[in-house]
């Protein structure tokens, strides 16, 4: 079974200025830095983590910190870059393309924890320092690319690329500050300059804008139930989890169900009672589009219209074009004729599913027909009557300690040999979070690595990962990663039981952990996950098919009471229902995807002033208007293209199933899971991140161009 996660890498655009993963200057440069430093007093942001690992002082941080940090973060890497554009000396390597990987130490430290935190445990201190703090460092942002004596010499050292004796990382490094710069506008007349930097601050205020908005619509738009007949259908732990929700925000005596981020919610396959699937389902669809103050229709249009002039400003015809242009796709009409032929067999298994699900309403005597609330309680019902199967059954065998170390660091070992030790003296943001340490096959001391598993309200939603401290050979950093997700917290003494779309999810964002961790880069701009945004889904992606490999199945799918392994006649069943409903899931990706291109391939001063028409008009342009699978989000809940870097990205999910499909039917006809694999899996794609080519990185290690073939079998759809 194929899942498509909602992966959100936290890679913030508006902190994604030249040199932000950083050390030390050098001391010809130090010695330009004005001096007129805040005062450190107790504020741990200003000197080096003494953790292992450099990691964050949780044990010392506190609301009142970050704002000061930042501040001065900005102010000394100014500093730094000035000194840097104003030396006599002429243009080199080192002392410039270095000399700015090496600047901003503090704005690296306290930028990456404070976005974090943002996004997984946030709170009104910490928004408010955000909303304050995000036009200022688009501003920063601003200074550095438009920067024109620093671009001259930037421009320099690109031109001599190739009279040197530069390493080909060396190169990759030159090559991708220039393509920044000048994606940044450093070529553009002062006047038009003067408006790029007016539509950065709008564009950094407009995000911040949405995700408060969606993290208070998303909290508001829960589904409250007075009665709890209402819930029938759920099992007796949900509707304590329900209860325990409710007690959190004060409403003893009712039940909570909380949103997800995605269209679709979970419980809609248990609620046996139609008008409360409805109800929920409307919850959702509709949580930022009730014309109160969390409405975001007119943040996005905004925001369109902004991007697509932003994109004219810099020769592009749209803004998908100038996104892409940069990525394996290159333009969005390779993109698209990806998404748009995959979408005939989706939709057509889709349509068939449907007509299963209607035919059972009908022998039950429902009288209606099949709408979006009833997909997964009939789909469902399907797969019992096909396959003998239910979420009940075989949630109670993935108990998430059990799946985490057993699943996950187990697939690990067998590839990469590594192995992993809880640390209880690392501190953290939230007492649900949990640290260990990962040490490689050689016994080396190789990562630290966050986890931080359950929803809470202040949390966004989805599941990403990022780093508190990147891969460095330069800074001599190791990494320090963090999975963060969204799976229901258990009432107190219930296990925490989860489906096996919250399994795969594990091992997707896991994926992406590998990716940082296996980094072996000098450059911290070209480390791990810093790779084209159609690429870096791949190895996320590719590791979602361990969940389902015998050996690794067998070690974690084990009953929570007894400690049973999973019967193999239902571990059978789980198999062969493996491409079960996967026209509606396929379709509901490729519906989003399209979406995501119908805004972003708007040309300047396009934007639709009715939001919910151009939704439906550019499905049906699309033809992948299906009125039972809407689209996995709607445009006002899309925070992947309004705030999470993924804007005329989202198709990247499928592009990267072409190749991460492909690349398991290679390890497949080569012995499957065997350390030999992963070594070469590692060294060839893990370990580079954007030292090359990505094309290029792959070519190598499958010794072809990937083809669509793998990912057809996988989704059941070949022949379709």
């Amino acid at each position: 079974m194929k899942h498509l996660i909602r992966h959100r890498l936290a890679l913030w655009a508006l902190l994604s200025v030249v040199g932000l993963e950083s050390a030390c200057v050098p001391a010809a440069i130090r010695s330009r830095i004005s001096s007129a430093p805040a005062a450190v007093g107790s504020n741990p942001f200003f000197v080096e983590s003494t953790l292992p690992y450099h990691a964050p002082r949780f044990d010392l941080i506190r609301n009142e910190h970050y704002q000061p940090a930042l501040e001065e973060g900005m102010r000394q890497q100014l500093a730094e870059i000035d000194a840097i554009s104003k030396q006599t000396q002429a243009p080199t390597f080192d002392n410039t393309i270095v000399a700015m990987e090496k600047s901003g130490a503090l704005l690296t430290r306290v930028s990456k924890t404070f976005f974090a935190v943002v996004q997984a445990n946030t709170n009104d201190t910490l928004q408010k320092v955000q909303d304050a703090e995000a036009p200022k460092l688009a501003a920063h942002n601003d200074a550095i690319y438009l920067n024109d004596q620093l671009y001259r010499r930037v421009k320099s050292v690109y031109d001599q690329r190739e009279a040197g004796s530069l390493s080909s990382e060396q190169k990759a490094l030159i090559e991708r500050y220039n393509r920044d710069f000048v994606r940044a506008g450093a070529q553009l007349s002062e006047a038009d300059k003067v408006r790029m930097r007016a539509i950065n601050q709008e564009l950094s205020k407009l995000s911040t804008d949405f995700s408060n908005k969606l993290l208070a619509g998303t909290k508001v738009g829960a589904l409250v139930v007075d009665n709890v007949s209402q819930l029938d259908g759920l099992t007796d732990a949900e509707i304590n989890t329900a209860a325990e929700a409710a007690k959190g925000r004060g409403l003893a005596g009712k039940w909570v169900l909380p949103l997800r981020n995605t269209t679709q919610q979970p419980a809609q396959a248990e609620l046996k009672n139609r008008a409360v699937r409805q109800k929920l389902f409307e919850q959702s669809t509709l949580r930022t589009s009730r014309g109160d103050s969390n409405d975001t229709k007119g943040t996005i249009r905004r925001m369109a219209e902004l991007r697509a002039e932003r994109a004219q400003l810099l020769g592009y015809p749209t803004w998908a074009a100038y996104a892409l242009a940069t990525q394996g796709a290159k333009t969005p009409e390779n993109a698209i004729k990806l998404l748009t032929d995959l979408a005939p067999p989706a939709a057509a298994r889709a349509r068939a599913e449907a007509a299963d699900m209607q035919k059972l309403i009908d022998a039950q005597g429902g009288g209606f027909k099949l709408q979006p609330w009833d997909w997964q309680f009939y789909s469902e019902q399907v797969r019992k009557a096909k396959y003998d199967l239910d979420e009940s059954q075989i949630m109670p065998y993935f108990e998430l300690n059990n799946v985490l170390q057993n699943g996950v660091f187990f697939a690990a070992n067998k590839l990469y040999g590594l192995t992993f030790k809880e640390r209880h003296d690392i501190p953290v943001y939230h007492p649900d979070v949990r640290v260990f340490e990962v040490f490689d096959a050689d016994g080396s001391s190789l990562a630290l690595f966050y986890f931080d598993y359950f929803k809470r309200d202040n949390k966004s939603g989805g599941a990403w990962m990022d780093q508190f401290v990147d891969q460095s050979r330069l800074n001599g950093w190791k990494p320090v990663v963090f999975n963060v997700a969204n799976f229901t917290k258990p009432a107190p003494g219930q296990p925490a039981l989860l489906t096996f779309d919250d399994v795969t999810t594990m091992f997707h964002e896991f994926g992406h952990g590998l990716h940082g961790m296996f980094s072996r880069v000098e450059y911290p701009t070209l480390s791990g996950t810093n790779v084209p945004r159609d690429f870096v889904e791949f190895p996320s992606q590719f590791n979602e098919h361990w969940a389902l490999e015998p050996t690794v199945f067998a070690n974690y799918a084990k009953h929570y009471q007894t400690g049973a392994t999973m019967p193999q006649t239902l571990v059978d069943k789980i198999k062969l229902s493996g491409t079960f409903n996967q026209g509606f899931a396929f379709t509901e990706l490729l519906e989003a995807s399209l979406l995501d291109f119908a805004w972003h391939t708007l040309p300047p001063g396009a934007a639709p002033n009715d939001v919910d028409s151009f939704e439906a008009a550019s499905l049906k342009r699309f033809n992948v208007a299906l009125p039972e699978v809407p689209p996995r989000y709607r445009s006002t809940y899309f925070s992947h293209i309004w705030d999470g870097g993924y804007s005329a990205g989202y198709y990247a999910y499928t592009w990267s199933e072409v190749l991460d499909d492909d690349a398991y039917a290679w390890f497949k006809e080569h012995g499957g899971l065997t350390r030999a694999n992963g070594a070469r899996f590692r060294d060839m794609v893990l370990s580079r991140g954007g030292t090359e080519d990505a094309a290029t990185l792959y070519r190598n290690f499958r010794g072809r161009d990937p083809n669509v073939d793998a990912l057809l079998e996988e989704r059941g759809l070949k022949g379709n």
